[in-house]
């Protein structure tokens, strides 16, 4: 692994870049052999970085779920990332447009948890009796380093999605609550239009065959550096649609069906 000042250096690249809405370069250019455990360091020393500045953690999320995404970028399992309590926004609230760089939006579930959860034998049946309810969710998506190198072309590396808070920038929560036992979450689907055009559709069961299970990997994934999932905690399961470019002045509604809608405007 890269050494502690090198770790905290990047965490602190990554601060810059977000206060000041500006790109880095990606961190595997720099250092070819950047693991996914640096990244992970580099994260946690980006959080702390945060917390040190009053920031509130109010959650995780997690990425790369599905299959096809996992093979575009050649893993074999998600990411993770923390949600703190200034990004939360709730639904049909207006989102300042100026708060981000390039984001995009994706369409999610999250679970509110009234139990904690800890690895590192968690199962998707201890998800589901730790969850209170869970609820239609939009993520909405950030880059502080390149996504595409400038002058290689090359794509970044899921390396620099992680120690970028795996991407993480908002959250906007609505619909309506859903009590685990209640729905076959699995086929929960939705719609996604932009401006009153539908740019996507999903169905839950792409986030690891049943969302539940991205939970359990996350707490599981958690426990070797001590760390659990809280009750009251909010976690995104992560995407089952394709990321969709966020321009200003877009408006954006997820149509639930029956388990209700989310929207939000970028203005």
């Amino acid at each position: 692994m890269l050494d502690v000042a090198t770790i905290e250096r990047l965490a602190a690249r990554l601060d810059e870049a977000e206060r000041t809405k500006s790109l880095i370069p990606m961190f595997t250019k720099e250092y070819p052999d950047f693991s996914i455990e640096d990244a992970y360091a580099v994260q946690r020393a980006w959080t702390r970085l945060q917390l040190g500045r009053g920031r509130v953690i109010k959650g995780h999320k997690i990425g790369l779920t599905s299959k096809a995404m996992q093979n575009a970028v050649g893993i074999s399992e998600p990411d993770y990332g923390v949600l703190f309590a200034d990004m939360f926004y709730a639904d049909a609230t207006p989102i300042p447009f100026d708060r981000f760089h390039a984001p995009r939006i994706e369409v999610e579930l999250a679970f509110v948890l009234k139990a904690p959860l800890r690895g590192p034998d968690c199962t998707i049946f201890d998800v589901l009796n730790a969850t209170d309810y869970v609820t239609p969710a939009l993520e909405i998506l950030e880059t502080r380093m390149h996504r595409v190198d400038p002058e290689t072309g090359k794509a970044r590396k899921v390396m620099d999605t992680i120690s970028d808070n795996a991407a993480n920038a908002a959250l906007v929560l609505g619909g309506r609550p859903i009590r685990p036992m209640d729905a076959d979450l699995r086929w929960i689907g939705a719609l996604l239009f932009r401006n009153g055009e539908v740019e996507e559709t999903g169905l839950a069961a792409g986030v690891l065959n049943h969302p539940a299970n991205g939970i359990a990997w996350l707490a599981n994934r958690l426990a070797p550096h001590d760390e659990h999932l809280k009750a009251g905690e909010v976690v995104l399961a992560g995407s089952f649609t394709r990321p969709v470019d966020i321009r200003r002045g877009d408006t954006f509604h997820a149509d639930y069906g029956a388990f209700g809608s989310v929207s939000c405007q970028f203005v």
